[in-house]
């Protein structure tokens, strides 16, 4: 191997003879799960990573049990090589990137089963399988890895707590971090998929967050019930030009509806397209 290139294993067999070794030095490991298509927002994850533990591990898997038919699995961005490239600046370790035959070999039959933050009325409503699919993925990949940490960003903000709710429903020993959010100058919450969208579409696409602060500063301040301000804020981004999945003022922790600050903490989710592309984010209020 390259000394300044990282380790790729495609083999779960020989990820875990690596990670073995790293373990019998007494090494703490840190998993980033990813599907490539590597930015500065994974990046952040990377060198968090590198803060809380010895060994940083990168997965890089497009998982086809979390697209739907009709969503973008045929042309979500592969690009592994260059992906190495920013593991290795960012300064990963290893990455694990399985093909779908190692990760779901012929007979594969088993999924996890999922309620509380999973079907709470958000993505779930509009993706019905896709957190089955992710949460099948990240167990096999905690199975593979034992991580002492693993990190997720809070862009996806409902996926980050069903992870949360799984491992610690199944007494999974790892720490769950979620990151923040890696914006744009202009505010656009970084994301793989953001390289659909077209010029036009990317000039307006910040405008999703800038709606998403004025509706948490309405709320905040009092000077709208959340009903009312929800409300202002989906006419405004439909007015823009964005389909308007869901907006919602919801309890941080349980992803339950809110209908007052007072039962907060409070968290603003929003999913809207602008052409074909779909975009996702939240914030605190």
């Amino acid at each position: 191997m390259n000394d300044n290139h990282i380790e790729i294993l495609c083999e779960p067999a020989d990820l875990r003879v690596r990670l073995a070794q790293w373990r019998a030095q007494g090494q703490r490991l840190v998993l980033v799960p990813t599907m490539g298509a590597l930015h500065a927002g994974h990046m952040s994850l990377v060198k968090e990573a590198k803060r809380l533990g010895d060994r940083v591990l990168v997965s890089v898997f497009v998982n086809p049990t979390q697209f739907a038919p009709n969503e973008d699995f045929g042309v979500y961005p592969r690009r592994l090589e260059t992906d190495a490239e920013l593991a290795t600046q960012a300064g990963a370790d290893l990455i694990f990137a399985p093909t779908p035959q190692a990760m779901y070999p012929q007979g594969f039959a088993t999924t996890i089963s999922l309620t509380g933050p999973a079907t709470v009325g958000l993505e779930d409503k509009f993706r019905p399988t896709h957190f089955a699919g992710v949460a099948t993925v990240v167990a096999k990949l905690f199975n593979l890895v034992r991580p002492d940490v693993a990190i997720f960003g809070q862009k996806d903000y409902q996926q980050l707590q069903v992870i949360r709710q799984m491992t610690s429903d199944l007494d999974m020993d790892i720490g769950i971090v979620g990151a923040p959010t890696i914006r744009e100058k202009d505010g656009l919450a970084l994301s793989s998929r953001n390289l659909y969208l077209t010029v036009a579409e990317r000039d307006c696409a910040p405008r999703l967050y800038a709606a998403l602060l004025q509706c948490a500063r309405e709320i905040g301040m009092g000077t709208a019930s959340i009903g009312a301000a929800l409300e202002a804020t989906t006419k405004n981004l439909k007015e823009m030009g964005f389909v308007v999945d869901y907006l919602e003022a919801r309890h941080a922790e349980t992803l339950e509806p809110v209908a007052s600050p007072e039962e907060g903490p409070i968290r603003l989710l929003v999913a809207a397209k602008l052409g074909t592309t779909r975009l996702i984010d939240n914030i605190a209020v």
